[in-house]
């Protein structure tokens, strides 16, 4: 059965061939070659305001020594191996925006009920048979032995023919016996089976609401499964909470895989539990980490604050064996497609048992937020802070602009994740804030119908990932996946940054579209400066990382509508193949 993760078979990452696009020449002009000359192909630096060139780029050691002229290349390195692009493109390699690699690898562990084309979740009984087939197989036998539930990932009600959300007498189909946990493509609402609700408590119709969640109910009163926010974490709580190291070992390997696999280099892990870090640490320390990862510790978990206080967090954004903390996460709201983001307007369609002034809801009130904010800014930790709806982005703002009042951390970076619903005087506001943003346009594709048709309506759809007017704003920007909320699909984001096209074809604020150029550094020199990194990453330029990722296509010179249809080649970190296309 085909799983989250790409290619199960791709776990041995060195692969010793690549069967198109860029080939490695071995010959060399040296027997002791310790540097490689990359040519032969459009090489972008990424340096500059418009698209530059190089014929050739030298590495030596981690870093790049030479950019320039072939010629000049041939001479100043003649030691050097020859890596012949063939016509390939090369650029440096991109940085997650947002994402979550840990969680990226967890869920390539579980039952893939995504919606087409990236499952089989086209309905309830597609679902229903998906677990029922995966329940018998090794890895759902393995899966339920070391989480005690049996687990699906990515179904989204907004893509199911039936337009809902599969309850508890649905997944009792698949068992009576064992609990059973669906998580929406979202990953802030979720569904749990008879036993499920049994197990945690939530089976009476007097059941309260968990605090900053709720449970959706049957007209009886009784919870019919469905759980939003805090209700679906602390299932999900319950499952991670069986994580081993054998648990952990396995979602760091199939993270980093697929995140080299699509170019990404340095990975986010955008809102890790203090066990899920540990775990991470515990594979750093082992050696088991080949690509940069990031972590942001949910600070409203107990044991976040020590650890940014320890030894992996420090304020020069150095890592130790590849691993570092960049800070901590904060959410103030949830998913606008799965309507509970935090609105000023109503949505346009409420979800069922809510009125038609429904408006979301916050995740914690505003002395809260504003505690949580002031902390780190008192600390100089960056903070990420997911905010979809408007309301949630003015009480984040708010909050900054009296933590800075407070502690005048002018160089703060803090990121608005996600802002699907920004409006362009809050644009404006975060820009005089120094506020970073790193926005989701991949919504067009995946929800803009159902923005359009449930969500938000016209015209508050068109202007989701306003990526246009942050550009102009003066914001700095990047482009993310939120994997695994989709795929790590570096390809898919540019596409969707630049064109805006939903899943019926129809573009969505073909204002807010981006140039090639400009979506590129969304992924690399823009996703760079978020990170504090600009002078390490993010273009090929010297003395920066020999971190590269080859195309097999150009995205600057061909239909912006086929940019989605582009390979990744082969992802070099520091001189060393890291992944390669078979």
């Amino acid at each position: 059965m085909k799983k989250i993760v790409f290619s199960l078979l791709g776990i041995l990452f060195f692969i010793s061939s690549c069967k198109e696009g860029a080939k490695k020449d071995k010959e060399t002009l040296s027997s002791s070659a310790e540097t490689t000359l990359y040519f032969g192909g459009d090489i972008i630096t990424m340096e500059g305001e418009e698209a530059q060139y190089a014929e050739a780029v030298v590495r030596k050691g981690d870093h790049i020594v030479f950019v320039g002229a072939l010629d000049d290349a041939k001479k100043q390195f003649k030691d050097s191996e020859l890596f012949n692009l063939n016509g390939a493109t090369m650029l440096p390699a991109f940085l997650d925006g947002h994402g979550h690699m840990y969680m990226v690898g967890i869920a390539s562990m579980l039952a893939n009920i995504l919606p087409p084309p990236d499952g089989p979740g086209a309905d309830f009984n597609s679902i229903v048979k998906t677990l029922n087939e995966f329940k018998d197989t090794e890895d759902g036998k393995w899966c339920l032995n070391k989480f005690g539930w049996i687990v699906g990932n990515g179904y989204d009600d907004s893509q199911l023919t039936e337009k809902d959300h599969p309850k508890a007498i649905d997944l009792d189909k698949v068992s009576t016996d064992f609990p059973v946990v669906v998580m929406h493509q979202s990953g802030h609402l979720g569904s749990i089976n008879s036993i499920g609700l049994e197990l945690m408590g939530w089976a009476s119709k007097d059941t309260p609401n968990p605090k900053e969640g709720k449970l959706r109910r049957n007209p009886n009163g009784t919870p019919n499964g469905v759980l939003e926010e805090n209700a679906f974490f602390t299932v999900l709580g319950k499952v991670l909470g069986n994580t081993d190291d054998e648990v952990n070992a396995k979602a760091v390997k199939l993270g980093q895989l697929q995140y080299a696999e699509n170019g990404y280099l340095t990975a986010q892990e955008g809102r890790t539990a203090p066990s899920q870090v540990k775990g991470i640490i515990k594979e750093a320390n082992a050696g088991n980490l080949y690509i940069d990862v990031v972590s942001y510790p949910d600070m409203r978990i107990t044991g976040a604050y020590d650890l940014l206080k320890g030894e992996y967090y420090n304020n020069e954004h150095t890592y130790k064996n590849n691993f570092r903390l960049g800070g901590a996460k904060l959410t103030l709201d949830g998913s606008p497609q799965g309507k509970t983001a935090w609105l000023t307007q109503h949505y346009h369609r409420p979800p069922q048992g809510e009125n038609a002034d429904y408006k979301g809801f916050p995740i914690m009130d505003d002395e809260a937020a504003n505690q949580s904010v002031a902390d780190a800014f008192e600390n100089k930790w960056q903070l990420l802070c997911h905010t979809n709806g408007d309301a949630a982005i003015d009480q984040y703002l708010n909050a900054i602009e009296k933590a800075q009042v407070q502690y005048n951390y002018d160089d703060h970076r803090t990121v608005i994740i996600h802002g699907q619903t920004i409006r362009k005087d809050q644009i404006e506001r975060a820009a005089k804030l120094n506020v970073d943003a790193s926005l989701f346009p991949m919504h067009t594709f995946y929800w803009g119908d159902w923005h359009v048709e449930s969500v938000l309506g016209h015209p508050r759809a068109d202007y989701i990932s306003p990526m246009k007017d942050a550009l102009m704003a003066g914001l700095n920007i990047t482009s993310h996946h939120d994997a695994p909320v989709t795929f790590p699909n570096a390809m898919r984001v540019l596409d969707a940054t630049l064109n805006r096209v939903t899943r019926s074809g129809k573009i969505l604020g073909p204002d807010q579209r981006l140039s090639a150029f400009d979506g590129l550094r969304t992924l690399t020199i823009w996703a760079a400066y978020q990170y504090f990194e600009e002078d390490h990453k993010g273009t090929i330029s010297t003395n920066k990382y020999a971190d590269f990722v080859i195309l097999d296509k150009n995205p600057i010179k061909i239909d912006p509508l086929e940019i989605h249809d582009i390979k990744i080649v082969e992802s070099i970190r520091r001189g060393k193949s890291v992944y390669k296309r078979k």
